[in-house]
C-alpha cells in the first residue's frame, strides 16, 4: 500500500499591500466572513498538511494574532525584509528543516480559490512525480501578471514576470496564478541558486522553474478550470469586485440547495453561515458570522443577523440581531434590535421598536412595541405593555427582572430591578414597579390624578386653549341648567364624581384591562 505524501503548505502573507492604503495588512482585509488569509487557509485545509507555515512581514503582530484565532496550528515565520517570493519560501522552509515530500505554496490574497482546485493541483503534481508544478489560468486581461511561456511542444519553458517580459510574452494570456506544488528536496536545492538579476532586484520563486528545467528536472503546468478562482487583490476596488464574485458564488450555491433568495444582488451571506431548505431570504439582507436560519424561516427585507440562530418557520423583518436566538415560529420586527443573549422561545414575539438584551422570553409571550427589555426572564404567554422599560442598571451593576407566565403588564411601566412580577399578575398602566407583585395581584404604583378646575382659563387667558375651554364650560353650564329644569336626581343615585371615585377605589387605581396593557 503506497505511503501518504508528507505535505507542507506555505502561505505568502508578508506583503505590505501599499495600494490598499490601509493600516491593516492586506491579507487581513475581510470579505464574507473570513479575511483574505482566512480564505486561503480554508482552501488549503483539505490537504491535511503535516504543517502550515505562514510568512509574515508588514503588520506581523496583527497577522500572528489573527492566526492564533483562525489557525492556531500554523507556524508564522517573519520575513523582516521583503526580498522576494523565493526568499520568503526559503525562510519558510528553514523553519521546517526536516521537511520532505510536497511543498504547496499559495499567495495570501486569492480568496476565491477552491479547495478542489488546490487538491487537483497537488494530485496532478504527485502523480506525475514532477519537481515543480504551477497553477495557470487563461484570463481575458493578463495585465500585471506573470506569463506562462511554453515551448513548441507545449511544455513549460519559463514563467516571466510582466516587468521582465518582452512584447511577445506580454501578449500571452495564460498566467501564473501564484500557486505551486514542489518536491521539497529539489525545491531547497533550487532556492539556493536564485539570483536577484531582474527588474526588482528580488529572488523570484518563479525562477525555480527555469533552474529545474535547465537541470533536466520535470516541471509541469496545471490549468485551473475557472480563472476567476485565481484572481488576487491589490486595492480596495479589486477587493470589492472579489466580494461581489464571492457573494454570487455563495448565493447560487444556497439557491441550489433549496433556499429562496428573493434578490440575490442585495443579499450578502458569509461563508460561515448555515441555512436550511425552504428558508426565504428577502432583499437587502446580511447574514454574517455563525448565523443559522432554520427550515421555512423568513428573514428580511432589510435585516442584519450576526451570530444569530433563527428557528424553523420564524420571521425576522427589518431588524438587527447580534448573538441572539429566535425560536421556532417566533416573530421579530419590524425595527427591532436583539442584542447578545436575547433568547426568544417558540412563538414568542418581539415587535416594533423593541430592544432586547440578555433576556429569556418564554413561549408565546409578546413584547409588541416601544419597549426596552434588559437582563430579564419573561415566562410563557405573557404580554408586556407598550413603552415599558426594564430598569436594569444602577450605574455600577446590572440587576435582573422576572415576569411570570400569563402575566399582563401595563403600558408605560418601569420595572426597577431587581423585582419580580408573579404568574398571572397584572400591573397598571403608568406604574413604576419597585416592589415584587405577587402571583395574581394587580400592581399599581402611580399617584392619584388631581384636576385643577379652571386652570387654563385663569393662567392662559387669551390663548386658543383658554377660549376653547371657556366655550366648553359655557356649553356644559347651559346643559346643566336644562337638565335641572327637566329632571332631578333620584333618591339613592350617586353623582358623577361619586361614581368615578367608587370605580377608582374598587380596582385600586386601574379601571380595567384596557388600562393595563397593549397588544
Amino acid at each position: 500500500m503506497p505511503q501518504p505524501h508528507l505535505r507542507t503548505v506555505v502561505v505568502l502573507a508578508a506583503g505590505e499591500g501599499k495600494r490598499m492604503k490601509s493600516t491593516l495588512p492586506k491579507v487581513l482585509h475581510p470579505l464574507l466572513g473570513r479575511t483574505l488569509l482566512g480564505h486561503v487557509l480554508s482552501a488549503a485545509a483539505p490537504l491535511a498538511a503535516d504543517r502550515t507555515v505562514v510568512v509574515v512581514g508588514h503588520g506581523a503582530d496583527q497577522v500572528r494574532g489573527h492566526l492564533s484565532e483562525v489557525a492556531p496550528d500554523a507556524t508564522p515565520v517573519l520575513q523582516a525584509e521583503q526580498l522576494g517570493t523565493g526568499h520568503a519560501v526559503r525562510i519558510a522552509l528553514d523553519a521546517v528543516p526536516e521537511g520532505a515530500g510536497t511543498v504547496v505554496v499559495i499567495n495570501g490574497d486569492v480568496p476565491l480559490l477552491r479547495p478542489e482546485t488546490v487538491g487537483a493541483l497537488v494530485t496532478a503534481h504527485e502523480e506525475a512525480a514532477a519537481a515543480a508544478t504551477v497553477l495557470a489560468a487563461e484570463v481575458p486581461d493578463p495585465t500585471g501578471l506573470g506569463r506562462i511561456v511554453r515551448d513548441a511542444g507545449g511544455r513549460l519553458e519559463q514563467i516571466v514576470e510582466e516587468r521582465d517580459a518582452d512584447a511577445t510574452q506580454r501578449a500571452i494570456r495564460e498566467i501564473n496564478a501564484g500557486i505551486y506544488a514542489f518536491d521539497a528536496v529539489r525545491l531547497r536545492d533550487a532556492l539556493g541558486k536564485l539570483s536577484t538579476d531582474n527588474d526588482q532586484g528580488e529572488e523570484y520563486l518563479t525562477d525555480v522553474f527555469g533552474l529545474l528545467r535547465s537541470a533536466g528536472e520535470p516541471v509541469a503546468v496545471h490549468v485551473a478550470d475557472d480563472h476567476v478562482e485565481t484572481l488576487g487583490c491589490n486595492d480596495r476596488v479589486e477587493l470589492a469586485a472579489l466580494r461581489r464574485l464571492l457573494r454570487d458564488r455563495v448565493n447560487e450555491a444556497w439557491m441550489r440547495t433549496g433556499v429562496s433568495l428573493l434578490d440575490p444582488a442585495t443579499t450578502w451571506i458569509d461563508v460561515t453561515v448555515a441555512l436550511d431548505r425552504d428558508a426565504v431570504v428577502d432583499q437587502n439582507t446580511q447574514l454574517r458570522g455563525a448565523t443559522v436560519v432554520g427550515a421555512g424561516a423568513l428573514v428580511g427585507p432589510d435585516v442584519t443577523l450576526i451570530d444569530t440562530v433563527v428557528g424553523p418557520a420564524a420571521s425576522v423583518v427589518r431588524s438587527h440581531a447580534v448573538g441572539a436566538e429566535v425560536g421556532a415560529g417566533a416573530t421579530v420586527g419590524p425595527y427591532a434590535y436583539l442584542r447578545p443573549a436575547a433568547r426568544l422561545a417558540e412563538k414568542a414575539k418581539v415587535g416594533t421598536f423593541v430592544e432586547v438584551k440578555n433576556t429569556q422570553i418564554g413561549a408565546g409571550s409578546k413584547v409588541p412595541h416601544l419597549t426596552y427589555v434588559g437582563d430579564a426572564t419573561i415566562g410563557e404567554h405573557t404580554n408586556i405593555g407598550a413603552a415599558s422599560v426594564f430598569v436594569n442598571y444602577d450605574g455600577v451593576n446590572k440587576h435582573h427582572t422576572v415576569i411570570g407566565s400569563h402575566a399582563r403588564t401595563g403600558a408605560d411601566n418601569m420595572f426597577v430591578a431587581p423585582v419580580e412580577v408573579g404568574d398571572g399578575a397584572y400591573t397598571a398602566a403608568g406604574s413604576v414597579i419597585v416592589d415584587d407583585v405577587p402571583a395574581g395581584a394587580m400592581g399599581v404604583a402611580r399617584a392619584r390624578q388631581r384636576n385643577i378646575e379652571g386652570w387654563v382659563v385663569k393662567r392662559r387667558a387669551g390663548t386658543a386653549a383658554a377660549e376653547a375651554a371657556q366655550r366648553a364650560s359655557d356649553a356644559k353650564g347651559a346643559q346643566r341648567v336644562g337638565d335641572a329644569k327637566g329632571a332631578s336626581v333620584a333618591p339613592g343615585t350617586a353623582s358623577d364624581s361619586e361614581a368615578i371615585h367608587g370605580v377608582t377605589e374598587t380596582v385600586g387605581g386601574a379601571s380595567g384591562p384596557g388600562d393595563t396593557a397593549t397588544e
